[in-house]
């Protein structure tokens, strides 16, 4: 992304975790401090960009779950980040088109190629908040959120390697716990969430001293962390596991290693 190309009140000289995960699944829209800040934490994590790709995979194949076998037609999307293929609504419209979508991120350059994902099915509808999701009260309170979904009837909330950017002194699971309880019941909750499960003591402090560095607040957590976003929930077969386990389409010796991507996932329905 050219310096000339910056839109007004973007400031292109602090990285972004949208623009870094854009980075990492080999796209064009970030800067040379977004670019930067994925190579610090590619330092202490050599297969993060593996790790984004098949997070990636992993919420093509949720939606499609959702919008299909559960029959699921509204979705929450918090933590956006930048379009690319196989957007939200993109996957849930092409089994239901009459499916709807509200997109969420705080990056003033998601706004800008929001075009993308608002490029809805006719039948449907699609919405963009820019909003923090550390201010749970004022996504919840936006009148577009209440135009495009009824949240008196079930929605998914997908929370997709989002909740590791939001550190403890904002209370994550709080804010986890604020949304869920705007949902119906029948609604699902879905979370991706980097994890510490697999890394050595060693291993775990020169993560810790990457993103520090990094410029981008992170926050791996252990699956028992994880765990406590889905307390009062329903968890779905195949339970608290690793994206490239969940649902899978392609046979194990095809998929990349747990360890490599370290990304936990669920899929959970509201009672």
């Amino acid at each position: 992304m050219e310096d000339e190309w910056v839109p007004a009140g973007i400031d292109p000289t602090k990285a972004h975790p949208s623009r870094r995960y854009n980075y990492w699944l080999g796209g064009k829209d970030n800067f040379a401090v977004d670019r930067e800040s994925a190579e610090v934490v590619a330092s202490a994590w050599p297969t993060v960009g593996l790790s984004a790709r098949e997070n990636r995979k992993f919420l093509k194949r949720v939606v499609g779950y959702l919008a299909g076998e559960a029959g699921i037609h509204q979705f929450f999307d918090i933590g956006t980040g930048l379009p690319s293929a196989g957007n939200v609504h993109e996957v849930a419209q092409a089994i239901e088109p009459t499916s709807r979508i509200v997109y969420v991120d705080n990056d003033p350059v998601v706004l800008v190629h929001a075009r993308a994902l608002l490029n809805s099915h006719p039948a449907g509808r699609t919405a963009y908040i820019e909003a923090d999701l550390r201010e749970p009260d004022k996504i919840l309170a936006n009148a577009d959120l209440r135009e495009t979904l009824d949240l008196s009837r079930p929605a998914a909330l997908m929370l997709v390697a989002t909740m590791h950017f939001v550190t403890d002194d904002h209370d994550p699971h709080g804010i986890v716990s604020r949304l869920v309880s705007a949902l119906a019941p029948g609604s699902y909750l879905v979370m991706t969430h980097a994890t510490s499960e697999h890394l050595t003591p060693e291993q775990y402090a020169e993560n810790e001293e990457a993103n520090a560095r990094s410029g981008v607040p992170f926050r791996l957590r252990t699956r028992e962390e994880f765990a406590r976003f889905f307390d009062g929930l329903e968890l779905l077969p195949p339970g608290i596991t690793s994206v490239v386990d969940w649902r899978p389409d392609v046979p194990p010796e095809d998929r990349p290693s747990v360890e490599d991507v370290s990304m936990l996932c669920a899929l959970a329905r509201v009672p």
